[in-house]
Formats: C-alpha cells, structure tokens, sequence
C-alpha cells in the first residue's frame, strides 16, 4: 500500500498517543496497512486488554511494529543476518515470524514462542514508536470475528470507544488498506509464504 507521506499531524496527537502507551493504554492508530489497535507490548496487562477488545482468544498471537533493524533484534533470537535485510529491503509492507521471541509481555507470543514482527514505512507510525521506546502490539481493529477495516469510518463507533484514545491523524484518509505480507522464519532460517 502506498502511505501517506506527508508530515504534517498534530504533535500533540502524536504524544498523547504515546503518554497512553506509557501509562498501560489501548490506542486505535493508522499503520501502514489499515487501522491497528494497539498498546505497549512489554505490558502484559496491556497486551490482555486488547484480547478483550477484539475478544481474542488469549494465545492467539499478535504481530509487533518496531521502529529499526536494532529494536527487532532486542525482542528475537538466533535470527539469520539475512533476515534483516530483507525486512530493511523490502517495499511492501511485510510481517516475518520469527521462531524464538523474547522481552516481550509473556502473554505475547504465540504457544510456539514466536512472535510477528514488521518494520512500518509510514512516517507517523515510525514516529510513535521511536517516541515511545518499544515496539507496539498491531492488530487489526476489529473483532476477531468480524472482517478488518478497510478505512477509519469503516471502524464501528462502539469499537473505537473501547480504547483509551484514538489518533486523529489519517482519519480522513479515504485510500483502503490491506494486511501486509506474512512469512514465517524457519528455526533453520528458511522462509514460508503464511499469506501472501
């Protein structure tokens, strides 16, 4: 998906976003896919109140959004070299799961130990995490068992007003969304298309 590059969101929607994140939050936030709920992804709380939200099952994993090569690399381990770049290089937005998680919110990752994670090319989601310090829970904003947003206003009401704040920037931003790429990281480092 192309993103919206432009820079010009309100800072302070920005650090409101991450005041929430850092005070246990739940934010609905653009990424650069469709519309993510999300929170701190150390905070087992946190991460729980986003399983009620979407009424997920607990141990259903969640993907993470990191701001660079090196927050990747603090929460995964024995990751190929090869992996990263292809996660720096590639284009479309892509998540790797990778085999063997770490410093992560125990109830996080999935049953497995691996975690999702993918490095976003949209600005205003590459400058909440990098202001927030660590990566943040993305999943798709809506219940499990309903389809996922394609745009804002597609998004119920009473979903939106489950979460402890809702970024402004993008909302008017009528170009649909789709789910990134998804591929699994063997422990051998050999790579599987989940979706394509």
């Amino acid at each position: 998906m192309e993103v919206n590059d432009n820079t010009n969101w309100d800072p302070a929607d920005l650090m409101q976003a991450v005041a929430v994140l850092n005070n246990g939050g739940v934010i609905l936030y653009p990424t650069d896919t469709i519309w993510g709920i999300g929170c701190d992804a150390t905070n087992a709380e946190a991460v729980e109140k986003v399983y009620q939200i979407k009424e997920r099952p607990s141990g259903k994993s969640m993907l993470i959004l990191v701001s660079d090569i090196e927050m990747a690399e603090s929460y995964t381990e024995d990751t190929p070299d090869l992996t990263w770049e292809v996660m720096a290089e590639t284009l479309d937005p892509l998540t790797l799961i990778f085999p063997h998680a770490k410093n992560l919110a125990a109830n996080l990752p999935a049953s497995d130990g691996s975690i999702g994670i993918r490095l976003p090319k949209d600005p205003f989601c590459l400058s909440l995490i990098r202001q927030f310090g660590k990566p943040i829970v993305s999943s798709s904003a809506n219940r499990s068992h309903e389809m996922p947003p394609q745009l804002f206003i597609d998004i119920p009401k009473e979903f939106a007003g489950l979460v402890d704040y809702v970024v402004m920037w993008r909302q008017d931003d009528f170009r649909p969304g789709t789910p990134s790429t998804v591929v699994r990281l063997g422990n051998d480092g050999e790579m599987e298309m989940i979706r394509p």
